[in-house]
């Protein structure tokens, strides 16, 4: 994990992608795919170390009025950003769900769960993950991507298992990688005080595992996604070819460019 974690100031969850087995055994290359919270509160020495990383196309999977409310630290400029005007919220769906009724551990996976099934049909995803696989398709070699949302795991994370499978990434692997924000955002230390912030913003008294899955993930979020894409496009390779532009000749240009 040092290795693909990398270490910033005010940037959590930032992390090289690349590295996994893939289709016949190639390997992804590294360095040139990225995942990433948002970089709102990025430090001087933050953009300073953002810029060594060759990053030319940046896939913000952030509301409208989450990029409004968080600003734009990075990136600065000779940077392509994808992301959609579709979506905005007054208010954060979590946020609104947890206000409005009194909820359990359960109910708070249970809400997670069904966010995952409906994220990949939301058409201001299906728009950015769209724009994200033909964007990677004409980088230039030597050149990096970057994928964030807000916390760089739910949104973030599905479009990173997505370019994953169409890179040839076996399904455990896929897994493993997703579930590597528990620990890179180091989520069982920050919980407590997490909860305490979210309790004290929404005037609740929640125990802290309600609150878990709203700053970590688990193996349910992400099959919750994927099983939905199958049970609703018929395999995942469709959903892609049929939903997002992907197909046989997109997925054979992508392994060329970033299977090594």
């Amino acid at each position: 994990m040092q290795d693909r974690v990398k270490s910033f100031e005010n940037v959590r969850n930032f992390r090289d992608f690349g590295g996994y087995r893939g289709a016949d055994g190639a390997k992804v290359r590294t360095g040139s795919l990225f995942r990433s919270a948002q970089f709102g509160e990025a430090s001087e020495a933050d953009l300073a170390a953002l810029e060594t990383y060759r990053i030319k196309i940046q896939a913000d999977l952030r509301r409208p009025d989450e990029r409004e409310r968080h600003g734009h630290r990075w990136p600065v400029e000779g940077v392509t950003v994808l992301s959609s005007d579709l979506g905005h919220a007054a208010q954060a769906p979590h946020v609104r769900f947890l206000s409005e009724v009194a909820v359990d551990a359960p109910q708070a996976r249970g809400w997670m769960v069904d966010y995952y099934r409906e994220a990949p049909f939301k058409p201001q995803h299906v728009e950015t993950f769209s724009d994200w696989f033909s964007s990677l398709a004409d980088l230039d070699e030597g050149d990096a991507a970057v994928v964030n949302c807000a916390a760089g795991k739910d949104r973030t994370g599905i479009l990173c298992a997505l370019t994953h499978h169409v890179l040839g990434v076996d399904r455990d692997t896929i897994f493993a990688d997703y579930e590597l924000t528990n620990e890179a955002a180091n989520v069982a230390e920050r919980l407590p005080e997490m909860a305490r912030m979210f309790n004290q913003h929404i005037g609740k008294d929640f125990d802290d595992e309600v609150y878990h899955p709203f700053v970590g993930v688990s193996a349910e979020f992400l099959h919750g996604a994927l099983d939905t894409i199958t049970e609703r496009a018929g395999s995942v390779d469709t959903y892609l070819a049929e939903t997002l532009g992907v197909g046989t000749a997109e997925t054979d240009k992508l392994r060329a460019k970033y299977l090594v």
